[in-house]
C-alpha cells in the first residue's frame, strides 16, 4: 500500500511551512547544547528524545515555552510529511481499542504510527490516569509505534493545549502517520478536526435513531463515520449505517469534494478496519487532487495562530495591573447586581487599554 506522503512532498502538505523557511521567515531564538542536541535526537527517530520534547512544549514554565518554541522553530522544516488523523467519539465506544486495531495494520504495510492520546483532567486535583499505553498494549511493545498519553488540563474541543505542537514534533521524527486521540466528551469535540487531515468519528449502534445522529457539532465536521463494535449486533450495525447515511443528506459535508462514508468496523475482530484506511487513503487523494489539501493546512496554520493570538491577549489582560487591582471589585459588583456584565467588561478592557 502507497506510503500516505512522499518525502518530496512535505513542504507541500505542510501549507508550505515546511519549505518556505527563507529570509522572510522571522527570527528564531537560538538553541542551547542541550536543546540542539535534543532537536538531533528527534530527527534521528529517538524515541526518548522525542519523549523529552513533547514534555517540554508541555510545561508551563514560562523558561520552558521559550524554549520549547525555539525548539520547534527549529525542527518546523522537517514537518508536514505524516498524515494526520483525528479519532473521537463518545467514551465507551472503543476508541483505544480501534486505533490498537489500525495501528497494526499501518505496521504491517511498513509505516512508523505516532499516537497522540488526550486523556481527561480532574477537575478537582487537575491528575489524569493515562492509562492508553495499557488499553494499547500490542500497540505500546511495537517498536514501529510510539504512544504519548497527555493530560487536557482543561482544554476545550478534546484535545490538550500543545496537542498541535506534539504533532509537528512526531512529523519531525519522521513518524509516516500521527492519530489524534480525543478525550470522548460529546459533540462539542472539535477542535481535532482543525488539526488533521481526516476527521473519523466512532459510533455506537443502538445508540441512538438517525435524529440523534444529525445534531450539528461534531458529525458536520467528520470526514468519515464508522460504527464500531458493528459485531456485537450486526443487524443493528446495519440499520444504524443506513439511517446515517440518510440523514447525512441533510448536513452540509465538511469539503465539498468529499461525500462522507458510513462504515462497519470491529476493533475486537478487526473486521473492517482495513477498508477504514483504504477510505482515509481515498479521501486523501480526491482532496489533493481537487487542491484542497494543501488549503486545508493553511487554513488550520492560521487558525492555530490566532488561537495562540487570543490565548496571549487574554493571559496578558489578566497579569495587567491596572485590571488585577480593578478585577476584584468588578466581579463583586456583577456578583451583587450592581453592574452589567457588560458595564464591567468594558471598564477593565479601558483600564487594560490605558497603558
Amino acid at each position: 500500500m502507497a506510503s500516505p506522503d512522499a518525502a518530496d512532498e512535505a513542504g507541500a502538505a505542510n501549507g508550505g511551512a515546511a519549505a518556505r523557511h527563507d529570509a522572510a521567515a522571522p527570527p528564531t531564538a537560538a538553541l542551547s547544547i542541550s536543546d540542539l542536541a535534543l532537536a538531533d535526537g528527534v530527527r534521528a527517530r529517538q524515541r526518548r528524545a522525542l519523549a523529552k520534547a513533547i514534555t517540554l512544549i508541555e510545561s508551563t514554565l514560562p523558561e520552558h515555552r521559550l524554549r520549547a518554541q525555539a525548539l520547534l522553530d527549529h525542527l518546523m522544516p522537517h514537518t508536514g510529511g505524516a498524515l494526520r488523523v483525528g479519532i473521537s467519539g463518545v467514551p465507551g465506544v472503543g476508541k483505544s481499542s480501534f486505533i490498537e486495531a489500525l495501528g497494526m495494520h499501518l505496521i504491517a504495510q511498513g509505516l512508523r504510527l505516532a499516537v497522540l492520546a488526550v486523556d481527561p483532567s480532574s477537575p478537582l486535583t487537575g491528575g489524569a490516569i493515562l492509562g492508553d499505553k495499557t488499553r494499547m498494549e500490542k500497540l505500546a511493545q511495537n517498536a514501529a509505534a510510539f504512544i504519548r498519553p497527555s493530560p487536557a488540563r482543561g482544554a476545550l474541543g478534546g484535545v490538550g493545549h500543545q496537542s498541535r505542537e506534539a504533532l509537528l514534533l512526531c512529523e519531525a521524527a519522521g513518524y509516516d502517520v500521527v492519530i489524534v486521540e480525543t478525550v470522548g466528551v460529546g459533540q462539542s469535540e472539535t477542535a481535532v478536526a482543525g488539526m488533521c487531515d481526516v476527521f473519523v468519528l466512532l459510533q455506537l449502534p443502538n445508540a441512538g435513531d438517525e435524529l440523534q445522529g444529525i445534531k450539528k457539532g461534531i458529525l458536520e465536521l467528520a470526514d468519515l463515520v464508522v460504527y464500531n463494535k458493528a459485531d456485537l449486533d450486526a443487524s443493528a450495525a446495519a440499520v444504524a449505517c443506513g439511517q446515517l447515511r440518510a440523514a447525512l443528506h441533510m448536513l452540509r459535508p465538511a469539503s465539498p469534494h468529499w461525500t462522507v462514508p458510513v462504515l462497519q468496523a470491529s476493533a475486537h475482530s478487526g473486521a473492517g478496519v482495513a477498508e477504514v484506511w483504504d477510505v482515509i487513503l481515498r479521501h486523501r487523494d480526491v482532496l489533493r487532487a481537487a487542491g484542497a489539501w494543501q488549503q486545508r493546512r493553511q487554513q488550520q496554520a492560521q487558525a492555530w495562530m490566532w488561537s495562540l493570538i487570543e490565548d496571549g491577549l487574554q493571559q496578558r489582560f489578566r497579569q495587567h495591573d491596572a485590571v488585577r487591582d480593578a478585577l476584584p471589585e468588578m466581579l463583586r459588583q456583577v456578583s451583587d447586581g450592581a453592574a452589567s456584565p457588560a458595564t464591567a467588561a468594558r471598564l477593565l478592557l479601558d483600564a487594560f487599554r490605558s497603558e
